[in-house]
């Protein structure tokens, strides 16, 4: 089939809001503005595929993406075909398969399962419309995707893409649950991770199709940062990084003997940590992202903990409740290398019953304590 601009075929009228999307990728692929998030995961997709990789993506809206960002199936405007610019790379490529399912959650995943378990050469996703939407499928994660491995030796290297994080739009499609898969993480069985950049996604994706060993990929994926300022990178990241399991203090006018508090995070918060911290611009306090939540990276948390000689206050920072989240199971890796001097804190949420308040002025307001408590600790 030909192609028009590289990647349409003839009269193929694109809606104008997914036009103006394709038209800023062609900036990002020149290296003329910064790459977002849906540029990064296709990227991802498409250089699986050059390399004869297969890729399969299963769940509600995945052609578009919940969230507007993916455009993986394009659309034609005058008598409504499809078209998937990404199976027609290459004459050799890998295969893609894209599929919008029912809302059928259990018995969608659990055939996703299975299709990883028997197919080992493609990369198999399976994406919750809102990160919530697993709790239908909840009795096939804890009987094969955490335990399948142990109990029968069965291999799955199948990814879940989960939407996670508070945005102040209630409790509903608020939370991924993110608590319960640390819960069932044990003997290397499966990963958690917290991507916070396009490039982390892109290489995230890569390193899981790319490994000679298959276990399940849990992926909190975010909302707001598909398209946030600051949730960007660069053509080079993608060439020439790799997933990081812990990103490193990204202010380079923070002095590391000067150091004295050390907030730990995931996700979403980062930016908001940072966006609080440029007002103060308090020199004692690092940020460091954890985005691999398990298997715990030890040593590369040893030698980030290392570089701050004069630390009194190590921090986590979570937008979650209390009794939800990374704290609780993760705590105890926080403090392998901590001196006695040094106090571990919790800032986050009180514990509660649900996964967020129902109005979004309390969201915001409790958003706003829970930062300035991790970087000052109190409130401003």
């Amino acid at each position: 089939m030909g192609l028009i601009d590289g990647y349409l075929p003839p009269e193929f009228e694109l809606h104008p809001r997914v036009s103006k999307i394709m038209d800023n990728r062609r900036k990002m692929a020149a290296g003329a503005t910064p790459l977002d998030w849906g540029f990064a995961e296709n990227m991802a997709y498409a250089t699986l595929l050059m390399d004869k990789k297969n890729v399969r993506l299963v769940g509600q809206d995945v052609g578009r993406g919940t969230f507007f960002h993916r455009h993986i199936i394009l659309h034609n405007q005058i008598n409504g075909d499809s078209y998937i610019p990404i199976k027609h790379l290459d004459i050799d490529q890998g295969r893609v398969q894209v599929f919008d399912s029912i809302l059928s959650e259990a018995g969608v995943l659990g055939f996703e399962y299975g299709y990883s378990s028997t197919v080992p050469e493609t990369l198999v996703i399976w994406e919750a419309q809102f990160g919530d939407f697993a709790n239908g499928a909840q009795v096939v994660i804890d009987q094969f995707i955490s335990s399948g491995e142990s109990k029968w030796g069965r291999l799955s290297g199948l990814v879940m893409l989960l939407p996670h994080g508070l945005e102040g739009q209630g409790p509903e499609h608020s939370s991924a649950r993110l608590e319960r898969y640390l819960q069932l993480s044990a003997d290397q069985n499966m990963q958690v991770c917290v991507p916070s950049t396009p490039a982390q996604i892109f290489h995230l994706l890569r390193r899981q199709a790319l490994r000679t060993y298959r276990k399940p990929l849990i992926v909190m994926s975010p909302k707001s940062l598909l398209r946030h300022k600051h949730a960007v990178s660069t053509l080079e990241d993608l060439v020439d990084g790799h997933f990081k399991t812990i990103i490193s203090e990204t202010n380079v006018s923070i002095i590391a003997e000067k150091v004295t508090r050390l907030v730990l995070c995931s996700g979403k918060v980062y930016y908001d940590l940072i966006e609080a911290r440029e007002h103060n611009n308090p020199n004692n306090v690092a940020i460091i992202r954890i985005e691999q939540l398990y298997p715990f990276p030890t040593a590369n948390f040893q030698a980030e903990f290392t570089k701050y000689p004069n630390l009194t206050t190590l921090v986590w920072c979570q937008e979650e409740a209390q009794n939800q989240g990374a704290w609780y199971q993760s705590r105890h890796n926080f403090t392998q290398f901590k001196p006695e001097h040094i106090e571990l804190t919790y800032c986050g949420r009180p514990a509660s019953s649900s996964p967020a308040v129902g109005s979004l002025a309390k969201h915001l307001e409790q958003q706003k304590e829970v930062v300035e408590k991790a970087l000052y600790g109190h409130s401003a």
